[in-house]
């Protein structure tokens, strides 16, 4: 991973640059219009400020914001936001695990992800856990939606939406670049440029290309040496044509973006013992195992103003996703290779039981056809098409702020899986048996959708209420194919489909009090499908109950919102990445659980005390919540297993807290986070938490710094993990693996 395909690019932005140009401002694009102005009628805010104005829960990441830490993982962007549960994986956020409000985190397959509104997991409908996942790095801004306001998104509503912020085409001609070098010889570069210029009176045309980089070596260290990092590369292309000032304003956007990511990665953690011993190595039966994922994604958007109170946003996309990934699965102690296997997952956690077994995963002894490896092969599609009619008006003397929106959605998982077997000898791996290509897993599951919101938001002096209306209606299928048929000539064995129709209604309420506090509270159904193939399960639905206030005067602000979520039937899916022990896909009801919690957001700009030209912010972001399941029962999933009521569920921790600190200068700048995370269980259980199955609490500190050397190039330094914090990031699937530990990175940026 010697590449430095962007570096050039970045220095030569540094070096053309005029001298005259300014550096660009963080905050520079919210001074003029609203850059994301092409999809206002279809998010919920495009700005901190519109964020103050929702009747609910929502916070904006800003790119004044994002350029504070310039992190590329969104789990530790996501710090910064209230009601998030985070499930740490590679430490990287490659793949990450998010839930809102105890929504559950594996895949994040329990929320909604968009990127510029267009749903972004591989299959949102058919398969929606989250292999792929935008890249972090390269985003303009993010909000992060929870209650009510979520309602007109879907198909997903329990816990919440993401929608990130691609870089939107500049008005004037910009670039921008950034390079850092690191620790892991972590190497990072991004840079884009683009613009907009008149063609035809009013009539601009304008573009903008992206490019971004990212790879490292890792810190993890197998035991034999060999790479444990990752390498990975996106582009993105927008053009454009925008009539905004015509009588019939218009603009018309076409975006293509590309991801391509090889990386070096395993289920396969360390038993509890070995983690205390040495955290960050890795096992060499793991030696080989590689994701490889690639996808596409086009999307097409049309707005047009039919008058200034009545505009129509319309957009079309398509995404496509490929990976593979290769790795670990299982281990035959009597080497019969993949019919004889004992899942990695219960080898790590009971390697007495298992010593056999744990001492081929060590390469304490070789054995042929011992060490099994899956071809984890999918290929995803989504497609689909989405209207948003906004229509502001008054009767009956009261404003009326109201939006239509339909979308026709399908999408696609194609399962095409086999296993192999090797021998691990010396620290290299062996292929004694090669599998047939299909033969672990033939398999299509598909989703069709169609969905409909009414909102209207209406206002009456100081009193804001918002009713909304989602309606869902979809259909799921999965059709399996006999694993000795791999060109599929002979049709399914067993097609199953399920088709439901779900209605969400959602209601808030904001009353300005003074100028200065501001109440808030709503209510809404939340709702998650149950997966294909899973004619049995019931959906999962909640009603979700939020109230709250913000405050702001001066230079300070904050928020308080308290939630309680009543789950009728909390759904768990089966996924590798949960622990596996049952069939991939299959679900299980968990019945009625409760959710309550309380967020607070704070900020204060230390600097209004003095009479001082330095900004001085300090921001505290708090999260406390008490997730429960309410009736007994037995599962076959692992992280519920036998359940009594009042057991906790896994991965959600008590409590979460941000301080965060800072100075601004005119030309230097420096900033610090504190994140502390309370302990958590890895299965649901409650009083006191097994060894083995204890996410121990800790404190992790990000810092950086920056000083413009000249009015267009900055140096900027920054350390995560500042005091190099060891700790357990999640026992699952397949024991211990640790968070990332210090990792310095210095560079340099461009703009201009």
């Amino acid at each position: 991973m010697k590449r430095l395909p962007l570096v050039a690019l970045v220095l030569g932005l540094a070096l053309s640059a005029p001298a005259h140009a300014q550096m660009t401002a963080p905050d520079e694009a919210a001074e003029k219009d609203d850059p994301y102005r092409l999809l206002s009628t279809v998010l919920v805010t495009s700005s901190a400020a519109d964020a103050q104005e929702v009747a609910g829960s929502v916070s904006f990441l800003s790119d004044a914001d994002l350029a504070v830490q310039a992190q590329t993982d969104v789990l530790r962007v996501l710090r910064a936001v209230p009601g998030v549960n985070i499930q740490e994986e590679d430490g990287y956020g490659l793949r990450p695990n998010i839930g809102l409000r105890g929504s559950g985190s594996d895949r994040s397959s329990r929320i909604v992800l968009m990127e510029d509104g267009v749903p972004i997991a591989p299959a949102p409908y058919a398969s929606p856990s989250a292999y792929y996942f935008p890249t972090t790095g390269r985003m303009h801004a993010i909000e992060v939606t929870k209650g009510p306001a979520a309602v007109r998104y879907g198909p997903r509503t329990t816990g919440g939406a993401i929608n990130m912020f691609s870089t939107p085409v500049p008005e004037d001609f910009e670039g921008f670049g950034q390079a850092f070098f690191g620790t892991d010889d972590r190497q990072r570069a991004h840079a884009w440029v683009g613009g907009r210029e008149q063609v035809a009176g009013s009539l601009q045309a304008g573009g903008l290309i992206e490019l971004y980089h990212d790879e490292s070596d890792g810190f993890k260290k197998l035991d034999s040496g060999g790479p444990t990092g990752f390498d990975a590369d996106d582009i993105v292309l927008k053009f454009g044509l925008y009539n905004e000032d015509a009588a019939l304003p218009q603009s018309l956007e076409f975006k293509y973006q590309s991801r391509e990511e090889t990386s070096n990665e395993t289920y396969l953690g360390l038993t509890l013992e070995d983690f205390r011993e040495a955290p960050y190595r890795r096992y060499d039966a793991s030696r080989n195992d590689e994701f490889n994922g690639e996808n596409k994604l086009f999307q097409l958007t049309h707005k047009i103003e039919f008058a200034p109170n009545l505009t129509l946003t319309t957009f079309g996309y398509r995404h496509d996703f490929f990976r593979n990934w290769y790795k670990l699965q299982g281990i035959a102690a009597d080497g019969s290779g993949a019919s004889g296997d004992t899942g990695i997952s219960s080898i790590i956690a009971d390697p007495v039981t298992f010593a056999d077994e744990f001492a081929l995963v060590t390469g304490a002894t070789s054995l042929d056809d011992s060490i099994v490896l899956r071809a984890n092969r999918r290929d995803y599609s989504s497609e689909g098409i989405q209207s948003v009619l906004n229509w502001q008006t008054a009767w009956g003397g009261l404003d009326h702020d109201l939006t239509f929106g339909l979308r026709v959605h399908e999408d696609e998982e194609d399962r095409f899986q086999e296993e192999d077997a090797y021998r691990l000898e010396t620290g290299e791996l062996f292929l004694t048996t090669a599998g047939v290509p299909g033969s672990q897993a033939n398999r299509v599951s598909s989703g069709e959708a169609l969905a409909l919101f009414v909102e209207d938001r209406i206002r009456w002096n100081r009193l804001a209420v918002t009713a909304g209306l989602r309606f869902e209606d979809y259909e799921l299928s999965r059709a399996d194919y006999d694993t000795a048929d791999p060109d599929r000539s002979e049709g399914p064995t067993r097609v199953r489909t399920l088709n439901d129709q779900v209605v969400v209604p959602g209601l808030s309420v904001l009353y300005e009090a003074t100028d200065e506090l501001t109440l808030v509270a709503g209510v809404h159904k939340g709702f998650a499908i149950a997966s294909p193939g899973n004619t049995s399960s019931e959906s999962e639905e909640s009603t979700n109950y939020e109230a709250g206030g913000r405050y702001s005067r001066g230079a300070f602000s904050a928020e308080a919102i308290a939630y309680f979520n009543d789950y009728s039937n909390l759904l768990g899916t089966c996924t590798n990445s949960s622990g596996g022990g049952c069939v991939i896909g299959d679900q299980f009801d968990g019945g009625e659980v409760d959710v309550k919690g309380l967020e607070l957001t704070a900020q204060w700009d230390a600097a209004s005390l003095l009479d001082t030209g330095l900004s001085l912010p300090l921001g505290l972001v708090y999260t406390w919540t008490d997730a429960e399941f309410q009736q007994a029962f037995a599962s076959d999933y692992e992280p519920w297993g036998n359940i009594e009521a009042g057991d906790k569920l896994p991965y959600v921790p008590e409590h979460q807290l941000t301080l965060s600190a800072g100075i601004e200068a005119s030309r230097f700048g420096a900033n610090i986070q504190g994140n502390y995370v309370d302990e958590a269980r890895a299965r649901a259980g409650q009083g006191t938490i097994p060894a083995g199955q204890r996410i121990e609490a800790r404190w992790v500190a990000d810092a950086s710094i920056w000083y413009d050397v000249t009015d267009r190039l900055r140096l900027r330094a920054k350390a995560e993990n500042l005091f190099d914090e060891v700790y357990v990031a999640s026992i699952d699937p397949a024991g211990l693996r640790p968070g990332k530990p210090q990792e310095i990175l210095v560079g340099l940026e461009v703009s201009f």
